[in-house]
């Protein structure tokens, strides 16, 4: 099989070069047409003399995710289906974001976590796209609440689609009309980047750290590393890796989902837990190296009656107390996956708001994070993929 070419980083794609026995600068022009121009064929990199195209042809391609289907939401979200070159079938989610909101409003974005010194009221925020990626087809985790996680798990995404879903995303927003939903509730371009899609991000580690540099590279897409956040179910050993790599190059936002405020619930919602529990989980938030203004974004899943009391809000408090942060309350969106053994119900608003008043009085900046997309099924927790083949269950009814 060829060589995917997006699937290079811009070292690999100079090391490439020297396969071919050329200098490694040839492998810079191949990378910025790429990931900077983004090609789809090797002869449209012009500035390559023609007999070099052909050879780099023979050994190599540039493989694309096909657009299997687009669905916009009433809010302006938009999921793609998309499908690789095996047939598997992964979703990708842009989910827009205006101008700033009304003081008062309890949204933020997650990805940006601007300095304090641009939180005022004459910087007012930029319009933003962010897209949320999918790092693996299916999961191996077992969560309880989650539609993916109903799905089983297909296989690794490889660093090349992880990428090419920017890719195919900036490419459909950049082809929309300024009436369309999702450039009027947001930006032109795709400006933020989520690693909270299908899959576990961290059980990706290899793939994801490469694309990652793929897309922090200043001669490809060029993403700021401050608007981009990785999210993990808690695999502490991900994290730790994470935290070397930070300490480094790799200065990208940590977002946790926390779900619990006692390893007893988090065992029932999350089985990861079993494995590392709470402690050992924070033990390893708290060992990551944030630089200054930075904060751990732990996400919880509000569900009806199991984790929203006032007792599970002053054990949240403790357990985080210390850890700069902030939480992503997240109301429990439905999804037709659930089937008779999962008892879970959405929380009322004002069971909700209780619970949002409960955290910030005990000093803690907690946010709630509104269904976007839900009437699609591309709201947290609700992508699927259906159609996918060659997924290995977890659950059975």
């Amino acid at each position: 099989m060829k060589q995917d070419l997006r699937d290079l980083t811009h070292a690999e794609t100079r090391a490439f070069a020297g396969t071919l026995g050329v200098e490694p600068y040839r492998g810079d022009q191949i990378f910025r047409w790429v990931h900077g121009r983004r090609v789809a064929r090797v002869e449209a990199m012009t500035d390559l003399a023609k007999d070099l195209r052909a050879r780099v042809a023979d050994a190599a391609e540039v493989r694309m995710l096909a657009v299997d289907a687009e669905q916009v939401s009433r809010d302006g979200t938009r999921k793609l289906r998309l499908r690789t070159d095996d047939g598997r079938m992964i979703e990708t989610v842009l989910i827009p974001d205006g101008d700033a909101a009304a003081p008062d409003d309890d949204l933020e974005d997650e990805t940006a976590q601007e300095p304090e010194h641009l939180q005022h009221a004459l910087f007012p925020k930029r319009p933003k796209l962010t897209q949320c990626v999918s790092s693996q087809v299916g999961c191996a985790l077992d969560c309880s609440f989650c539609a993916t996680a109903k799905l089983g798990f297909g296989r690794q995404l490889t660093a090349g689609e992880i990428v090419d879903q920017v890719y195919r995303a900036q490419d459909i927003v950049s082809a929309l009309g300024e009436d369309d939903p999702t450039r009027r509730a947001g930006a032109d371009r795709v400006t933020n980047l989520v690693f909270m899609g299908m899959g576990e991000p961290l059980h990706n580690y290899k793939n994801l750290v490469r694309a990652l540099d793929i897309l922090t590279d200043g001669a490809g897409a060029d993403f700021s590393r401050r608007r981009i956040t990785v999210s993990t179910a808690g695999l502490v050993p991900g994290i730790e890796k994470l935290a070397a790599e930070t300490k480094t190059a790799l200065r990208v936002n940590l977002a946790v989902s926390l779900n619990a405020s006692t390893d007893e619930q988090r065992d029932v919602l999350m089985p990861i837990n079993k494995k590392w529990n709470i402690a050992r989980l924070l033990e390893a938030v708290r060992k990551f190296p944030l630089e200054k203004r930075r904060r751990v974004t732990f996400e919880y899943v509000l569900l009806d009656g199991v984790n929203d009391s006032e007792a599970d809000a002053e054990r949240v408090s403790r357990l985080l107390r210390g850890i700069p942060s902030k939480v992503n309350v997240i109301p429990w969106n439905p999804h037709e996956l659930t089937d008779g053994t999962i008892p879970y119900r959405r929380p009322s608003d004002e069971r909700v708001r209780t619970f949002q008043a409960a955290l910030k009085a005990r000093g803690l900046a907690v946010y709630v994070r509104r269904p976007r997309g839900d009437d699609i099924d591309a709201a947290c927790g609700q992508l699927a993929a259906k159609g996918t083949p060659g997924l290995v269950p977890l659950r059975t009814s």
